[in-house]
């Protein structure tokens, strides 16, 4: 029977208590399918660690989870700690040396939620969003001099490489192809940033020319949020930048119903590394230790996780559970709009994993 490392990294905020949640549904998924098992290793970076070490992580973190099969990771930040402290510190310290460059965010509507937006429900939103997870905005180029003075100068640098760029289109155009509509948009803001933009474009009409099968358009990001507001049913898979497509995937979440129900996967597609698998609804200090927080998020990301493994019986399983739940609106937690607890929703969708007869 093949068991799976997982590292589990609760991070900070309400990760604790949605990890818990995650680790509690992936047992109950392997003891149903019979066919594997989870050995979880916990660790206990964040900001807490931070506060008494002045570091996260050891200096060998990376080196402790580098063979584990995947990472399952709750949230980054604390209100006490700067956001680019936490970021670096933490998340992007896991993300950029493992070099996992495919940030894959699906959204949809999922059974018994309501979107925002007017006249619309599942069909017409179905969104897979594809964010450059190692460039862009986000390489970490850039400086401060003369601090404190009136002539001060910071900059960040946003740099984009050929091999990046090409990388995630190419990864972007197979994941289109793989889906029903075989319909990829990309987006840009090449009419303002005229050089990396540019050549964001220009490397995406090369790439395309690989996948004569993959239909695609362009859309400048700002015209992508009307878009994704006011025609839904016109987007299928989307690639964007690190900045970008960290914003647009906030938004689709939102549109959706609940940043409590976003997965992410950030992944090493050549498998080099592990693979990491997180909620996007971050720390949420607000609501930290009441027992309220949603775990489908993680959930979610769980599914990501197994197919990622090779599992794709026990992925659509647990996926079937989360929209059996999500269902049932007295099993929706305050972000949804209703009463439910974590321990209530992770019970349903352990109880329903249990119960779940169909073969895959």
């Amino acid at each position: 029977m093949k068991t799976y490392r997982i590292a589990a990294i609760p991070g900070d905020g309400i990760g604790s208590e949605v990890i818990s949640a995650g680790v509690e549904a992936l047992t109950a998924c392997a003891k149903r399918d019979g066919g594997f098992t989870f050995a979880f290793d916990h660790f206990d970076w964040g900001s807490e660690r931070y506060k008494k070490t002045g570091a996260f992580m050891p200096d060998n973190g990376r080196d402790l989870i580098k063979t584990h099969d995947a990472i399952l990771f709750g949230s980054a930040g604390a209100p006490d700690v700067p956001d680019h402290v936490t970021l670096w510190g933490l998340r992007l310290a896991i993300c950029q040396p493992f070099d996992q460059y495919a940030n894959v965010r699906p959204t949809r509507i999922l059974p018994g939620i309501v979107s925002p937006l007017r006249n619309v429900s599942g069909p017409e939103l179905d969104w897979v969003i594809v964010r450059e997870n190692s460039e862009g905005e986000y390489a970490g180029v850039g400086g401060r001099v003369h601090r404190g003075l009136p002539e001060e100068v910071a900059t960040d640098v946003s740099m984009f490489t050929r091999a990046g760029v090409a990388r995630i289109m190419r990864f972007a155009f197979a994941l289109a192809r793989s889906r029903p509509r075989k319909f990829l948009t990309v987006v840009t803001k090449s009419n303002a940033q005229r050089h990396a933009m540019v050549m964001w474009d220009e490397i995406a009409a090369e790439v395309a020319r690989e996948f004569p099968d993959v239909t695609w358009d362009k859309m400048l990001v700002d015209a992508m949020t009307m878009r994704m507001t006011l025609k839904p049913e016109t987007l299928d898979t989307i690639v964007a930048t690190n900045l970008h497509a960290d914003i647009l995937s906030d938004l689709a979440a939102a549109l959706a119903g609940s940043l409590g129900i976003a997965p992410t996967a950030n992944l090493n597609p050549e498998r080099q590394f592990p693979s990491m698998f997180e909620p996007i609804h971050g720390s949420a200090f607000d609501i930290t230790g009441k027992g309220i927080a949603n775990p489908i998020g993680t959930f979610w990301s769980s599914v990501m996780m197994l197919e990622h493994l090779g599992e794709p019986s026990a992925a659509a399983r647990l996926m079937r559970a989360i929209e059996k739940v999500t269902a049932d609106k007295s099993l929706h937690t305050p972000d949804l709009g209703g009463k439910a607890r974590t321990a209530d929703v992770t019970k349903a969708v352990c109880d329903a994993l249990a119960g779940d007869n169909q073969d895959d």
